[in-house]
């Protein structure tokens, strides 16, 4: 009797290739995080990969769209966490600070989504530009932060007229320093901006601030 290789079925074809992709994307996010997008090599990629060269441009096209899917995927991630954040039953000063946590937390676990955000700024967001999938993405946490300061307006707690884009600005510039230039701040300040004891309380000084500025007396002139 001779023994025939069963072919794979469709299903199972589909569940090989998003792993395949789903592979290739951990490890070129790694390299491209490490090397930058210049420094990377698909080579590399390949070699790190159970899968060759040829096949990652199969599934990618080339570097350039290897990149943007990197990034397109790394800021899904976040964007999904923002998605399923539920402050509807928290008042406006809790909710906000949910919100300004849930960023905090998301870019100390993944000080790759930092670094690949820092590349693309040096390259002046060419592949986000060219991404149709991030154009349309946004950010969900504009809407529930816009949601948040019209009810703290509404009920008396926020004082100040913030713009949601300014405030998301604020939460993120905290939150984004305090890992891409932990090093240079050590360095320069003798201080570990991610050193475990001190968490606690960078997270609630990011709170603070927000909620500080939300409701501080304005002045006009």
């Amino acid at each position: 009797m001779t023994s025939v290789e069963e072919p794979a079925r469709p299903g199972e074809r589909i569940r090989d290739a998003a792993r395949t992709r789903a592979e290739i994307l951990d490890v070129a996010t790694q390299e491209f995080a490490r090397a930058g997008y210049d420094g990377a090599r698909v080579d590399e990629i390949a070699a790190r990969t159970r899968t060759t060269k040829r096949m990652i441009y199969y599934y990618f096209g080339g570097k350039e769209q290897l990149f943007t899917a990197v990034l397109e995927r790394a800021y899904g991630v976040i964007r999904e966490a923002e998605q399923q954040l539920d402050v509807d039953h928290l008042d406006p000063v809790a909710a906000i600070r949910r919100l300004a946590e849930l960023t905090f937390d998301h870019h100390e676990q993944h000080p790759d989504f930092i670094r690949l955000v820092s590349i693309e700024n040096i390259h002046e967001a060419h592949h986000i530009a060219a991404s149709e999938k991030l154009g349309k993405i946004g950010s969900p946490a504009l809407d529930v932060i816009r949601r948040i300061l019209a009810a703290g307006q509404e009920s008396g707690l926020f004082t100040a007229d913030v713009d949601a884009v300014d405030l998301h600005a604020m939460i993120s510039s905290f939150c984004f320093f305090r890992v891409s230039n932990r090093h240079t701040f050590g360095a320069l300040f003798g201080r570990d901006l991610l050193d475990r004891a001190q968490r606690a309380h960078y997270r609630a000084m990011l709170g603070d601030m927000v909620i500080a500025y939300l409701t501080a007396e304005r002045t006009t002139d």
